[in-house]
């Protein structure tokens, strides 16, 4: 039986030095006794249908190039739901953790870890250990939940696509619903119980993060965006100014930033409608590479 899941998210990249950093993690991880550890490809790209991750039960721990408040709240987004779990990796004071949970939370605990967060795999093998000794003290061996875990790979470990659509902090969320209003695109929706929902993720249009720079509460995030605020940094609150520190040099502001990026994905949507050429294919191909 085992106390912990522990999911490794595999970065979208190629890059050999973050392969090797997830290597190491995986062979020190095979020697713990009460983990159960897995691979996945890049959460953000899984897709919502595959239900290999909701078979996994108990305490889980995931391991991903993103920030805990992003892989929380993305693994919400695929049902998988927790107690959002406390963690003791070093970060900036704007960036500590905050203690939301997920709606309808079940009684197990997530912890999300953010692989970016030192430069070798000793910090984040000393805070699964942690975590494991607090299991053990708090739970009986005869009574400990087993997590199930089909495989050693969950998922598509070959997928080449990469996604991009927003992710919704719940635990930030008022339902003001400026976002639904917003878009262009039909990403957002209500559902039955007329709480805002991210209905159709892939008709966000790539690069575009405007919505989230109109919402009041920084309660949308894209992962993948290169603005911590914008991307999930943990400590970002609704004082948080989500722009570049160009706007002290006359940048616009956020909303006339966020219009001119919606304009601008709507205008390149126009344009993908258009039969591509050579040229068009190749900056496709580089891009899906992720060079």
């Amino acid at each position: 039986m085992s106390l912990l899941t522990v999911i490794l998210s595999r970065s979208p990249s190629q890059d050999p030095r973050k392969r090797e950093l997830e290597e190491q993690i995986l062979a020190a991880l095979s020697r713990e006794p009460d983990v159960t550890v897995a691979t996945i490809p890049h959460l953000y790209d899984f897709v919502e249908a595959d239900e290999s991750l909701r078979s996994v039960t108990g305490s889980l721990l995931v391991l991903a190039w993103l920030y805990p408040r992003a892989i929380h709240w993305t693994l919400d987004r695929l049902s998988i739901k927790g107690q959002y779990g406390n963690t003791q990796i070093p970060r900036p004071d704007s960036e500590k953790d905050e203690p939301k949970n997920s709606t309808n939370a079940q009684a197990r605990t997530i912890w999300s870890l953010d692989l970016r967060d030192g430069d070798t795999a000793a910090m984040h093998i000393a805070e699964i250990q942690r975590i494991l000794r607090d299991l053990r003290a708090t739970t009986p061996a005869a009574t400990s939940a087993p997590a199930s875990v089909p495989k050693s790979e969950i998922g598509n470990q070959k997928s080449k696509i990469h996604r991009w659509y927003p992710v919704i902090d719940y635990g930030r969320c008022n339902q003001c619903m400026e976002c639904l209003d917003f878009c262009l695109f039909g990403v957002y929706g209500v559902d039955d119980d007329g709480h805002l929902i991210v209905e159709s993720p892939d008709n966000c249009k790539k690069g575009c993060p405007a919505c989230s720079r109109v919402c009041p509460q920084n309660a949308i995030i894209f992962p993948m965006h290169r603005t911590p605020a914008i991307a999930g940094v943990p400590g970002a609150g609704v004082e948080v100014q989500k722009l570049d520190l160009s706007e002290l040099f006359g940048a616009p502001a956020a909303a006339q930033l966020a219009t001119a990026e919606r304009n601008a994905a709507l205008a390149a949507a126009e344009k993908e409608a258009k039969p591509k050429d050579n040229l068009d294919k190749l900056m496709d191909a580089l891009d899906d590479a992720k060079l």
